[in-house]
Formats: C-alpha cells, structure tokens, sequence
C-alpha cells in the first residue's frame, strides 16, 4: 500500500506519539515541568517570588531553557491526595514531571507501605502517558523509631530502582535541621532554604530535561522521515 503524504505525516505522528509520548507532538513547544508536591513544593509561609517553583524556573531559565514549571503543590498533601488528583494534573500535558510527595505520611506516621503503593501508581501513571518522571525522596522524622524510619526510607529508592526513574534522595538535602534556613516551625524552608534546596537539585532536574530533549530530538527525526 502506498501512502499519500499527508496520510504519511499523520501515521509518523501516531508512531512518534507511541514511541515518545506527548513530547513528540509538542516538538517546538516550550518544556513544561509538572512539579507535584504538597507544602515544600507550594511554597508555605512565602511569597510567591520566593516559592521554589518560581526561583526554580528562573535558574532554569538562565540555563537557556524556555519553558515553565507547573505549579502542582498542595500544602498537606499526602502521597494518596497526590495520586487522587492525579488525572486532572495529567489535563495539562506536561512534558516531565518532578514527584515531591511523602512529607506529610512520615510526619502523621502513616504506613510506609501504603506510601510506596501511591507514589509507585503515581509514576505509573505518568509512565504510562510517555511522562518522563524523577523522584525527590524524603526522610522519615527521627522520633518515629528505628524500624519505621527503616521501612520508610526505602520507600523512594525502590521505587526508582523499580520503575527505572533517576531519585533524588532527599528533597531537605542540606536545609533541614539548620534553624536559619528554615521558618519558626522548624519543618518548612524559608527564602534562603528555598534558594539552597533550587541550587542542589537543579543539575538533576537539567538531567531530567535533557531526556525530554533527546525525545524532541528522535520524534523531529521521526517526522521527518520518507518511506
């Protein structure tokens, strides 16, 4: 069978859609950056100028990258509240998705169990949309005993070992537990924490990009193909 040239542009647009997921049809578009969180990632206690969503587009700006972050942050949110509104966060199609969920079923004790189950259907989910996804791990609170702590902490790098997405270990990584980066309640970074949490994850979510990037690539490669 031979193929017209626009039945041919549209089956490379569908096999490029399969293959790479929806950054394959946005190939010019600016790069969206889902980040999905609940209070550290919805900026509590700031300004929205100094809210880590805001200063982390702008230090991604400055790499020269166009696009915007997404904000997804929902202060109290649980990983299962994360995974409830998950469908409507996927409405927007982002092109990659930064997950920061898990604070808040540490400091209520909740079962690490049920954490894994709700982030690991939160990757899926993305996964499955063709999403490039990366974990920011957290840390069990030190006064909820050794054997949670234990189970808790393992729940992020199995996970990413799992489902193949790179971790950041710890979200707080070099904020929490120091008093001048942090506001009165000890738990959420202030400006200065913000700008110190932006600066240590901002090569690993330029690593993420680059992926998305690289797919860009491939489907520009894809469309312009000749059979």
């Amino acid at each position: 069978m031979i193929l017209g040239s626009r039945a041919l542009h549209s089956l490379i647009t569908v096999l490029a859609l399969m293959l790479f997921g929806p950054a394959a049809i946005a190939q010019q578009e600016p790069v969206k950056l889902l980040a999905l969180g609940d209070s550290l990632v919805a900026g509590y206690g700031l300004s929205e100028a100094d809210s880590f969503t805001t200063k982390l587009q702008q230090a991604l700006q400055k790499t020269g990258r166009k696009g915007s972050v997404i904000y997804g942050g929902v202060s109290g949110d649980t990983s299962a509240g994360g995974l409830a509104r998950i469908d409507w966060l996927l409405s927007d199609i982002p092109d990659a998705a930064l997950i920061e969920l898990g604070a808040n079923d540490g400091l209520r004790g909740l079962d690490p169990r049920d954490t894994e189950k709700n982030i690991d259907q939160i990757v899926v989910n993305f996964q499955e949309r063709g999403v490039p996804v990366m974990l920011a791990g957290m840390y069990a609170p030190p006064n909820l005993g050794e054997e949670y702590g234990r189970d808790f902490d393992q729940v992020f790098p199995k996970i990413a070992e799992q489902r193949s997405v790179p971790l950041y270990p710890f979200f707080l990584d070099g904020v929490a537990a120091v008093p001048e980066l942090n506001q009165p309640d000890g738990i959420h970074p202030n400006a200065d924490g913000v700008d110190v949490i932006k600066e240590r994850l901002l090569p690993s979510v330029v690593a993420l990009l680059q992926t998305v990037e690289s797919l860009f690539l491939q489907a520009t490669k894809i469309s312009g193909m000749r059979l």
